[in-house]
């Protein structure tokens, strides 16, 4: 079994965390702003230090490749640099700053594999900027068209295409190439394995993720003359809608999983009704016929209220990514490698969604999660240990060297 360098690793994230620092210790570079072209030079002067050659393809996907003693479809390591607003050190960085570690280790012991290797920085995976998120791998896999991507905008009016213009990521690169196999390293972003004293998790799928969008329409009318049974109240009835939303992730426990992560109040003063409410209802479950009764009882449950209360309701789904098994040829390369490094491990299902869950409808893929800090991710607190991150990193070096074949000299 081989090792990386610990420190050269945790050396690397630390200086990537630099750009795009945050008041309380972490990080915010989102998708093709400056801060995250900053971000992508660093990386490719990095690579370019390890005789690696860089690409972009045409919704700025960024390639670095290192060549094989075959010209075999590539063993892709990757994941994105972009971050949400105030998000952290690891989510997304750790995965591309691990595969430039592997690649670092086998340029220290001479180690030419049989197929090339690349490092694969995906295009706005958070999706804080441009919805949707993984945006960059969906293009590249077919799950998105590249023209609508492209007219994308933030909520600033600027469209994914101005911004790869404007930080010079309007690459060439063919979308789809053929992949041998793709691995991608990353915090968990839950407590499972730290809960558990476990440095490993070895990913077998990833969970089915429902977006619905919620337009709730009330009459707005003033807060001092309108007597209470009078009004058609948006934002109390979305209240009620809150609570019933709460009460259906019971009804699916523990696997079911209901969240309302954004709420906008249309034209909203302190002493007018609110007539006119939008919200956002992220429906998850490991199971794809379970997720389909969560949404179809969200929407029943939703439209109840709404009629109850003399409220008009539009739900339309954002998007909808089905429960993904990763390919087991690559799930085993990553168990063989952590059971050959000796590390304790468990088997753990993704609860988030990645680049891999597109990559695992493309090629064959895996993951290998580490713990983070009481599972705290998207949050300036996000934290992991530099034992766990060069663990992380020494299972992703022998799963893919055992995916890739190799010499040593």
């Amino acid at each position: 079994m081989h090792t990386i360098k610990g420190e050269r690793l945790w050396d690397s994230l630390m200086a990537m965390a630099e750009i795009g620092p945050t008041e309380r210790g972490g990080s915010s570079r989102l998708a093709l702003s400056e801060e995250d072209r900053q971000g992508r030079e660093l990386f490719s002067g990095w690579c370019e230090a390890a005789g690696m050659t860089l690409s972009v393809d045409r919704i700025g996907n960024l390639f670095a490749r290192r060549p094989g003693r075959t010209d075999a479809a590539p063993v892709v390591m990757g994941s994105h640099l972009d971050t949400q607003p105030k998000g952290g050190r690891f989510d997304g960085i750790y995965g591309v700053l691990a595969g430039l570690e592997v690649v670092r280790t086998l340029n220290d012991n001479d180690i030419q594999t049989d197929k090339p290797l690349e490092i694969a920085v995906w295009t706005n995976e958070e999706g804080a900027r441009f919805t949707p998120a993984m945006l960059g791998s969906a293009v590249f896999t077919g799950n998105l068209e590249l023209d609508k991507a492209l007219a994308t905008c933030d909520r600033d009016g600027v469209s994914v295409a101005e911004s790869l213009d404007h930080t010079g990521y309007a690459g060439e690169q063919p979308l789809g190439r053929t992949f041998d196999a793709y691995f991608e390293a990353h915090i968990e972003q839950g407590p499972i394995l730290e809960d558990e004293g476990l440095p490993i998790g070895v990913v077998t799928g990833g969970q089915a993720i429902c977006w619905l969008d919620i337009h709730v329409t009330g009459v707005a009318a003033h807060a001092g003359t309108t007597p209470m049974p009078k009004r058609k109240d948006a934002l109390f009835g979305i209240g009620q809608m809150l609570g019933t939303l709460e009460s259906l992730a019971d009804d699916f426990a523990p696997k079911g999983l209901v969240t309302v992560g954004q709420l906008d109040i249309a034209r909203s003063s302190r002493n007018t009704i609110a007539a006119d409410v939008r919200f956002t209802l992220d429906l998850r479950h490991h199971e794809d016929a379970a997720l389909a009764d969560m949404e179809h009882e969200a929407r029943e449950r939703l439209a109840r209220i709404a009629e109850e209360r003399g409220l008009t309701i539009d739900i339309q789904r954002h998007w909808l990514s089905p429960a993904t098994p990763f390919d087991p040829a690559c799930v085993n390369a990553v168990r063989e490698a952590v059971e050959g490094l000796g590390y304790p491990y468990r088997d753990i299902v993704s609860g988030a969604g990645h680049d891999a869950i597109h990559l695992a409808r493309h090629c064959p893929t895996a993951m290998i999660f580490i713990p983070c800090a009481d599972g705290l991710s998207h949050n300036e607190a996000e934290s992991a240990t530099p034992e766990d991150v060069r663990m992380g990193a020494d299972v992703l070096l022998n799963a893919v060297l055992q995916r890739a074949g190799y010499q040593e000299k």
